[in-house]
């Protein structure tokens, strides 16, 4: 009898802290269209995902990250158009009572750049690597209107931010941006999620540099606790060491 009164505890336990560990799930994901989704890391940090039509790859999530402070806000890459670029700025600003000042993009893609116009058109300042901002020069893009070379560390709001070009990897121009005192890295689209079972889009790859690329990331930056690939769930390093992995895996068997 006294063991099927202890059954019934652990079951009646388990099946609160169940409910608490969704609860908790369903406060850190705020749905503002169906398309538009922020996941909250902590106080300051929110994954932006977005979902995004493709006739090669279907519909699938593209992901970016805001670090908000004081009403202010950092924002690395857009969503894929300016209207959503809209929505979002907009929920930033009425919702969460914080304003885009400062925008960052991994790459030269739609998925990082693709609402560019609408942040320029409320005065937002930019800032990316320099073969990014080449790249948006040559192919009639949105420009950037400022650029570092290999490195560049400020301060957001004091937080210290960091942002490294390593090589090539995805594309020839994508850097990463990592948050020291909150080890949280940005990878984008050159780290890849750890249910990819494939490296995705590769027209623009540099393949024979991806790997050492990412195997220098780990090598700087030794204490990274959460990194946000470009589609796809966030995860910790082991992520760098999967993406790794796969571009070795697809070299191999070429």
């Amino acid at each position: 009898m006294k063991r099927t009164n202890y059954q019934s505890t652990i079951l009646v336990l388990f099946f609160l802290l169940t409910l608490m560990s969704e609860s908790i799930a369903q406060q850190n994901h705020i749905t503002i269209t169906p398309d538009i989704e922020l996941i909250k890391l902590n106080d300051n940090f929110f994954i932006h995902t977005t979902w995004i039509e493709s006739d090669e790859f279907g519909r699938f999530p593209s992901n970016g990250l805001i670090f908000t402070k004081n009403g202010k806000a950092l924002l690395l890459d857009t969503p894929n158009s300016n209207e959503q670029m809209d929505t979002l700025y907009t929920y930033l600003k009425d919702s969460l009572n914080t304003k885009i000042s400062k925008f960052i993009p991994g790459h030269s893609h739609p998925d990082c750049i693709g609402g560019f116009k609408f942040l320029q058109s409320v005065n937002v300042e930019s800032l990316s690597g320099e073969k990014t901002k080449a790249i948006c020069m040559n192919q009639n893009l949105p420009v950037p209107e400022l650029s570092f070379r290999d490195s560049l560390t400020f301060y957001f709001e004091g937080e210290k931010v960091i942002c490294r070009y390593f090589g090539g990897g995805h594309t020839i121009d994508n850097i990463v941006v990592y948050f020291p005192s909150s080890k949280i890295l940005f990878g984008g689209c050159l780290v890849k999620s750890a249910y990819s079972k494939n490296l995705g889009y590769i027209k623009e790859a540099v393949l024979e540099e991806w790997d050492s690329t990412i195997e220098q990331i780990l090598i700087e930056f030794l204490d990274i606790e959460i990194v946000i690939p470009g589609h796809g769930g966030y995860g910790d390093k082991q992520l760098l060491h999967h993406t790794i992995q796969l571009v070795r895996k697809f070299r191999d068997a070429k």
